[in-house]
């Protein structure tokens, strides 16, 4: 029996502006420094709540079994930590591809965190459900918090900042890559050292995994290197997707327009707070 109908709710994507290594903990985990942006696309969240305890995920085409999938997860685990004994049924509209650096299956499951915590009444705060969010992937507490921000340690480290309307170019090539494997290789560097945010800003940054997944991806160094002729190709997180900036709204479609015979692009926004966030708000 189920309470409503369901809704459908946006997962808002992510670029890594920079990418630091900065260390490596006992427990495996690295340490980094990043600046997140959120983009004003992502993925679709469908969620209908109901008055039995069943978590459920429909057929997905992105190849990840229900019981693997970081909705699911999350909201077993909302449940786990508040006793709720309330269910829900969702669904993923995927658009962000799998092993693209730009946070989907993160944002996805932050998405569930907020959204069920609201509609189960659960009442958790922000900062409680970023620790939840923690234990489920380093990235999802950024979209939980729902700002762009400066971050350090593995990512949960988070210093809200105002970065304006940006507008951008995401270049989608046609493979994943995992950051497992980037992370574990041996010619990662893991001691670069930490910059201030107004370095961030202007730009002094750089992504530190581009060196080994270019190596270990002879066609994504290619791609790279291809797309100078439209300006400065930068890697979002672990690949494989890469952003340039563009100088406004106009550019960016016009630039989209004449790359997507060769690739898979799309324009986009960056954004200071999260369409979830925003769309909770009037909720």
């Amino acid at each position: 029996m189920t309470r409503s109908v369901a809704r459908s709710w946006p997962a808002p994507a992510k670029i890594n502006l920079f990418l630091h290594v900065t260390g490596r903990r006992q427990d495996g985990y690295h340490e980094i420094q990043t600046l997140f942006q959120l983009l004003d696309w992502g993925d679709e969240v469908s969620i209908i709540p109901t008055l039995t305890p069943e978590i459920s995920r429909a057929s997905a085409d992105y190849g990840v079994e229900a019981s693997a999938d970081l909705v699911v997860k999350a909201a077993k685990l909302l449940q786990s930590e508040t006793g709720c004994r309330q269910g829900a049924r969702i669904d993923v509209k995927k658009q962000v591809p799998l092993g693209s650096g730009l946070g989907g299956g993160s944002s996805d499951a932050a998405t569930v965190l907020l959204v069920l915590n609201r509609l189960w009444g659960c009442r958790l705060s922000l900062r409680e459900l970023a620790g939840l969010g923690r234990d489920l992937g380093a990235d999802v507490p950024v979209f939980i918090r729902g700002h762009s921000a400066m971050a350090a340690g593995i990512g949960e480290e988070l210093e809200p900042v105002s970065l304006g309307e940006r507008h951008y170019v995401l270049v989608f090539p046609d493979f994943s890559i995992s950051t497992h494997e980037i992370f574990a290789d041996a010619g990662l560097c893991r001691n670069a050292n930490p910059i201030s945010l107004a370095s961030a800003l202007a730009g002094d940054g750089r992504n530190d995994c581009e060196k080994v997944v270019r190596k270990r991806y002879p066609a994504f160094h290619e791609t790279m290197e291809s797309l100078r002729q439209w300006g400065n190709p930068v890697m979002t997180g672990t690949g494989s997707a890469i952003f340039l900036a563009m100088s406004d709204r106009k550019s960016a479609k016009s630039t989209a327009q004449a790359m997507k015979t060769l690739y898979n692009v799309r324009a986009v926004r960056g954004v200071d707070r999260s369409p979830l966030h925003e769309l909770l708000g009037s909720f």
